[in-house]
């Protein structure tokens, strides 16, 4: 276990309107709203799947009782309103403002802030959820600055959720369910960011400028932030590159087999990247 710390005054957000340091391409791709249905969304296997895997991974980990949790990055509000149906405290952050009114509308508690700098006081959460701030952190000390905030504010022995793109998932997206990898253009941005981890995405309707972590590179940020009793689950699973879908999804006994196929080699290290998302787990 991590040293015990002592409470500290709360860290103010500097004034910058919570989103100056992002990528403007960044902000311009969430200005959309596409985050809002996503994850409800059965035309793409990462929205429903992903939703799923995700909460019985959450549900696995959280200890019972009333916890106090922070989603940072938490977009439009999702998994905060789902866990504060379950009964815990949660305050969703985000960089994004429209984001954070979706957030508000959905009757969670939102702010406007960002991974990196957290206006909370040393151990005062119970866990912490990055669903999404190292997608969009292609620097690996701003990675770093993340998980080391996400770490500082859980108490000690508080459990940290950080979740990370697959190195490989546009190629195996691209190539087998969706089939533009021939198309101009896309096959270099696909193996660059197979070579780097850096995707320059945001043109022909890619996703936007992110970072793909390799299974033990996440471990080792995860580590090097000071995080303890690691664990690193694969998301979905193979099942995100089905081209049906949609169909499987609706049949009770096909959509069993896509959660089954994902919890068979979700620690698997020779199948953890074989997903869209991966997840550390671990302790302060």
């Amino acid at each position: 276990m991590a040293p015990g710390r002592g409470p500290a005054p709360a860290r103010t957000v500097p004034d910058t309107g919570g989103v100056a340091e992002f990528d403007p391409e960044i902000l311009a791709f969430y200005a959309q709203g596409l985050e809002a249905d996503r994850l409800a969304r059965t035309t793409t296997p990462s929205g429903p799947l992903e939703l799923v895997r995700t909460q019985e991974l959450l549900v696995r980990f959280l200890p019972p009782g009333r916890l106090r949790i922070l989603d940072i990055g938490g977009g439009p509000g999702v998994y905060a309103e789902w866990l504060a149906g379950l009964g815990h405290d949660v305050t969703l952050i985000d960089p994004v403002p429209l984001h954070v009114a979706q957030a508000r509308a959905r009757g969670v508690t939102a702010e406007v802030g960002e991974a990196r700098s957290v206006a909370y006081a040393d151990g005062s959460v119970d866990a912490v959820l990055l669903l999404g701030p190292l997608y969009h952190l292609v620097e690996r000390a701003d990675r770093l600055q993340a998980l080391a905030e996400a770490r500082r504010v859980v108490r000690p022995g508080g459990l940290v959720f950080a979740a990370a793109i697959s190195r490989f998932a546009a190629l195996l997206d691209l190539l087998v369910r969706l089939d533009r990898l021939h198309e101009a253009g896309i096959y270099e941005t696909v193996s660059h960011s197979v070579a780097t981890g850096r995707f320059g995405g945001g043109e022909g309707g890619l996703f936007t400028t992110s970072y793909l972590h390799r299974p033990g590179e996440l471990r080792a940020e995860g580590e090097e932030a000071g995080l303890d009793e690691l664990r690193l689950f694969s998301i979905e699973g193979p099942g995100f590159m089905v081209t049906d879908f949609e169909p499987r999804w609706a049949d009770p006994a096909r959509r069993e087999v896509l959660l089954g196929a994902a919890r068979l080699v979700e620690e698997d290290p020779d199948m953890v990247a074989a997903a869209g998302h991966l997840l550390l787990v671990g302790r302060a």
